[in-house]
């Protein structure tokens, strides 16, 4: 039974690795190509970027004088201990499992990057006129992959609770 119950942590810990793998590879990559703010257009509502966020989500704290990046790292190491824990406890139960893994990679890929360089790499942008209301310039704010692995892992928390109300009436 504990060998199956291992088995069942490795898989998911497997896709937050492999989270992570993808995450710095394109990071790495935007380093190696870009000059930070050069953009590169892919189609008329999509660019490659190489942008530096020293703060949270949203650039949330980006001015803050560079205390944030402590903070920020802390926060996300917090974050991480108490994704393990629950995954750990969890793994048999597959939707939640799997938004917890995402969560994990995201946000291990995020901690790297504050840890290493003291700001996170942004390189996908997003932006059509219809965002210029919200937005500057029509562009939502520049992410990643981990932000992206970390956005499908809230949905599917979201789901999963969903799913959990919905049984339990």
């Amino acid at each position: 039974m504990a060998k199956t119950s291992s088995r069942g942590m490795l898989v998911w810990l497997g896709l937050a690795a492999i989270i992570v793998l993808l995450d710095q590879l394109t990071k790495t990559l935007v380093v190696a190509l870009f000059r930070p703010g050069e953009v590169l257009p892919v189609t008329s509502f999509f660019n490659l970027v190489r942008v530096h966020n020293p703060g949270a989500a949203f650039s949330l704290l980006a001015q803050a004088g560079g205390w944030q990046r402590w903070l920020l790292l802390a926060i996300g190491v917090g974050a991480v201990i108490a994704i393990l824990w629950l995954l750990r406890a969890h793994h048999q139960q597959r939707l939640f499992a799997f938004a917890l893994a995402c969560l994990l990679g995201g946000a291990l890929g995020n901690v790297i990057d504050r840890a290493l360089h003291g700001y996170v790499v942004d390189m996908l942008d997003i932006h059509h006129r219809w965002l210029a209301p919200l937005f500057a310039g029509g562009h939502y704010p520049a992410f990643n992959i981990a932000d992206v692995a970390i956005t499908v892992g809230a949905v599917g928390l979201i789901l999963d609770e969903l799913r959990r109300v919905r049984r339990s009436r």
